[in-house]
């Protein structure tokens, strides 16, 4: 057997090992931008951002798989606990994704859309989400859930078609957008965590979203990456 050494170098600060332990908590999985590398100076004027940075070096965004796997989460995370939703993503994994074995360990993928739009029912899955399962399947087989598609339109418009899904509603969208499509700079004006964690780093009112904006506007281009630094900083804080 013949094994492949393969040699990533990233642009600016990047921590493979801070990556692994945010996946290792992440309950459901970046984007590349040669900006990286002038992310510090960008934040060379607020001194709560560029200390996070410093705290959290080497971390980037961790995403999804993709935004139709992102929309699919999102659906099925709706209304219920998230850990009873990861298991019928895990499910749903075992019993329509494709079969991979790795290092000795056999994993299953999420499904591809046309597997997920054939499908009727699945085991805990209410009749809705299932519709609604079928509508994001939809989605991507129309190219509405393209990655690249959906950054080069920008956020406004990603967001607005996005929330043409039936059951994506203005955080899902979100949620698609920045952690699916890896869009790197939108300030979520849904995301109450993100609002909460920068209310308590800025010592502002979480629910002056206008504040809280204006003062992410500070760390364009990069407003989701800053965005996912506070709130992982929060998630750490209450583990």
């Amino acid at each position: 057997m013949s094994a492949d050494r393969i040699t990533l170098i990233p642009r600016g600060d990047f921590a493979l090992a801070a990556s692994i332990r945010f996946l290792a908590g992440f309950t459901p999985l970046s984007y590349d931008d040669d900006d990286a590398s002038k992310l510090e100076q960008q934040l060379d004027g607020d001194r709560v951002a560029s200390q996070l940075l410093s705290e959290l070096r080497g971390l980037r965004p961790v995403c999804f798989a993709s935004p139709y796997e992102t929309a699919a989460w999102a659906v099925l995370s709706q209304r219920i606990q998230m850990k009873q939703a990861a298991r019928i993503r895990v499910r749903i994994c075992e019993r329509l994704g494709q079969e991979v074995v790795v290092d000795g360990q056999t994993l299953h993928s999420f499904p591809d859309p046309e597997t997920l739009r054939a499908t009727s029912s699945i085991e805990g899955l209410a009749p809705l989400k299932m519709q609604r399962l079928h509508g994001v399947a939809d989605a991507a087989l129309d190219g509405r859930l393209d990655a690249a598609a959906l950054r080069a339109a920008g956020p406004e418009k990603a967001l607005a078609d996005v929330q043409q899904i039936p059951g994506i509603g203005p955080f899902s969208a979100d949620l698609v957008v920045i952690r699916g499509a890896g869009e790197p700079d939108h300030f979520s004006r849904t995301e109450r965590r993100l609002h909460a964690a920068l209310a308590s780093a800025y010592g502002v009112d979480a629910h002056d979203v206008d504040e809280l904006e204006a003062i992410a506007e500070r760390w364009r281009p990069f407003r989701s990456w800053i965005g996912f630094l506070f709130r992982t900083r929060l998630s750490m804080a209450a583990s």
